[in-house]
């Protein structure tokens, strides 16, 4: 583009200031500390600021290098995205997938394992997310995600609808007849879902009760249920999570719907690769509660 520096000069830049060593960047991009050194130089002259203070031993930003960096840092990150959305990774790179802790363990875990063993020579590279702003079309080939299954520009298949269930340890569950029993337990939240605790409550007929419970709040399911099955209050989860567990129990036979889901979802412009398509393919047939 006309009045930026070349790019070799840039990535001498970004290396140099991420790493704070024309050595480790010159390891990085395959070149001598001396090339590096003169890169820098050449941005310089052509930027009329100098970007690095060079100390006998570090080396630091100068206030126009640390002003500029993040801009340079945003735009490298960019081309990166934008190269995978449009071309995908490479053909011999593990199929990335990305979803939730949650799902990781309660649903994936044992289709992967099945899949592994009549794929073993496809790399499959598991990717954590968590909030919605966590997932995208870039960096991944697959993912699962939570929502009502609106994104644009992706292909989407539903996992099912979903339900909303109390689950706790055996031992909790004793003491729980009736869902009004529930006045004085701790009540385990998991952040970000369209219903929640009051929800249920309502449901049942006893709206206002958490206001008598101890409350715990968590940003991960998989939190919520830790502590559930160590005896440490109710969490409200997903019924298929609950159903693929043998520490964690229903006490109540009440479910509330939700309006949202997960689903397995993919770029719809990007030609997936053959592995990235086997493991599509696998779990697009396996999406009852009970992997086969």
């Amino acid at each position: 583009m006309k009045g930026l520096p070349p790019l070799i000069w840039l990535q001498a830049f970004e290396a140099a200031a991420r790493t704070m060593s024309f050595t480790a960047a010159g390891q990085e991009l395959g070149v001598t500390q001396a090339a590096i050194s003169q890169r820098i130089r050449l941005l310089e002259d052509r930027l009329g600021q100098k970007l690095f203070v060079r100390h006998p031993r570090s080396l630091s930003l100068t206030p126009a290098g640390q002003a500029w960096l993040p801009s340079v840092l945003e735009a490298f990150s960019r081309l990166a995205e934008g190269t995978a959305e449009v071309f995908g990774p490479r053909p011999d790179a593990p199929v990335t997938l990305r979803t939730t802790p949650v799902m990781q363990q309660n649903w994936l875990a044992p289709r992967l394992l099945a899949f592994h063993r009549l794929h073993p020579m496809v790399a499959v590279r598991l990717v954590s997310a968590i909030w919605p702003e966590d997932f995208g079309p870039e960096g991944a080939d697959l993912e699962i995600r939570y929502g009502s299954g609106d994104w644009a520009g992706m292909e989407t298949v539903s996992l099912g609808e979903e339900a909303m269930v109390p689950a706790c340890a055996p031992e909790v569950a004793a003491r729980l007849e009736a869902p009004s029993d529930l006045a004085g337990e701790t009540l385990l939240h998991a952040a970000g879902f369209a219903v929640g605790w009051p929800t249920w409550l309502e449901r049942a007929g006893i709206a206002g009760v958490e206001d008598d419970c101890p409350t715990l709040i968590c940003d991960t399911q998989v939190m919520t249920l830790t502590l559930a099955a160590a005896g440490g209050g109710v969490a409200l989860t997903h019924r298929r999570l609950v159903e693929s567990r043998d520490d964690l129990v229903q006490p109540f036979a009440l479910s509330v719907e939700s309006a949202e889901r997960f689903w397995l979802v993919r770029p719809a412009n990007r030609q997936p690769r053959e592995a990235a398509e086997a493991l599509w393919d696998w779990l697009s047939d396996r999406l009852d509660p009970s992997p086969s």
